[in-house]
């Protein structure tokens, strides 16, 4: 009798250990169906959620993270603890990774977002005062972007070998002895109460109820080369999920969602 008993619980503990490993197996293969993808919640997601129908038909289960700054998208990437981001362009991208020494390379580009000029004080450019106060992107990259709409506006002058990543220092000319206010990007929209007038890139516009077709007193023309990409690591950037992400970021179907919802104030760039 002892003996059955005995023999009775080793099969129960063989059984369990068989039916923990199979369910294991299971929660595995579905892990391995899973992308996750860090990105700002407009447009962004919102363009990662309309694709996650054509994913699924492709065996890609799409995770999206949201994240509301432009610094850790790219550090969990580099960390592996999501598999690509979708919030940057090269140049940003480029600057970031450098300074950071991160391995992360551009998938695919996707839109141009413009940048533009808004204000609550002022309706065109020729009614910014003497030391009127301009709030613009903290980063280097975006606040070079800043300077050069301004430049190419005849706003300031830059000096001509300034670059993508002017700064103050590369103004030439500022005949308006124009004060810039370095605020981190996501922040802009709510500066415009206290400032003369602000540069924002065109997510955070739209975040902050600002349409950059109607709104904007300047904005940056289609030829701008800061397209939005997809960015991922080197070591994934040929992974079988990836390029059917690639795939569907770069499909007619976005084209005419893009379009649709977004109606001129976002613009594909493929």
């Amino acid at each position: 009798m002892k003996k059955k008993v005995l023999l009775l619980i080793a099969s129960l503990f063989v059984f369990s250990l068989v039916f923990t490993g199979c369910g294991k197996s299971a929660e595995e293969s579905s892990d391995s169906s899973t992308l996750k993808v860090g990105a700002t919640p407009v447009p962004h997601s919102q363009i990662l959620e309309f694709i996650k129908p054509a994913l699924e038909k492709e065996g890609v289960k799409l995770e999206i993270v949201e994240f509301t700054d432009y610094i850790q998208p790219n550090m969990t990437l580099a960390n592996k603890e999501i598999d690509a981001n979708f919030f940057q362009h090269v140049p940003y991208m480029d600057s970031f990774a450098k300074d950071r020494s991160l391995d992360l390379v551009s998938a695919c580009k996707v839109h141009v977002e413009p940048l533009g000029l808004y204000s609550k004080k002022i309706k065109s450019v020729d009614e910014l005062k003497e030391g009127a106060i301009i709030s613009i992107p903290n980063d280097p990259t975006n606040e070079g972007r800043a300077l050069i709409l301004l430049d190419s506006n005849g706003i300031i002058k830059l000096k001509k070998d300034a670059g993508l990543e002017a700064t103050e220092k590369d103004i030439e000319e500022n005949p308006k002895n124009l004060v810039f206010k370095p605020i981190e990007s996501a922040q802009l929209p709510r500066t415009l109460e206290d400032v003369d007038a602000s540069i924002i890139n065109t997510n955070f516009a739209l975040e902050g109820n600002l349409n950059p077709q109607h709104d904007a007193i300047i904005i940056e023309g289609s030829e701008s080369p800061y397209a939005n990409i997809l960015t991922v690591r080197s070591d994934n950037k040929d992974d079988e999920k990836i390029q059917k992400l690639v795939k569907a970021l770069q499909s007619e179907e976005v084209k005419k969602f893009i379009e649709e919802k977004y109606k001129g104030a976002i613009v594909t760039a493929f």
